[in-house]
C-alpha cells in the first residue's frame, strides 16, 4: 500500500518509513533519537572491541516501536553516518 499525502503548499509528500537501523555505524549521538516526536528510538549499551582486543562499553542508537514511525526521515536528515534505512 502506498500511502501519499500533501504539503502545505499542495505538493504531493510520500513518507518512507524506518525498516532498520545500522547499529554497527552509529556513534550513539543521539541525534535522531532528539529530532524524532514519536518515541521509535531508544538508546542502549553495546560492547565493542577496540584496537587493542579490550572491550569498551558505548551508547548505540536501536529501534524501540517502528510501527510509531510517521515516515518523514527527519532522523536520517540528521544522522551524520547515514544509519537509517527506510522502505521504498
Amino acid at each position: 500500500m502506498t500511502t501519499m499525502g500533501l504539503t502545505k503548499g499542495g505538493q504531493s509528500w510520500h513518507p518512507r518509513y524506518l525498516e532498520k537501523l545500522d547499529e554497527s555505524t552509529c556513534i550513539g549521538c543521539g541525534r535522531c533519537y532528539n529530532v524524532c516526536s514519536r518515541d521509535v528510538f531508544d538508546l542502549k549499551e553495546s560492547e565493542i572491541e577496540d584496537d587493542y582486543g579490550d572491550d569498551q562499553l558505548m551508547m548505540v542508537m536501536t529501534i524501540k516501536d517502528d510501527s510509531d514511525c510517521i515516515g518523514c526521515q527527519s532522523c536520517a536528515k540528521v544522522c551524520s553516518k547515514k544509519c537509517h534505512t527506510f522502505s521504498a
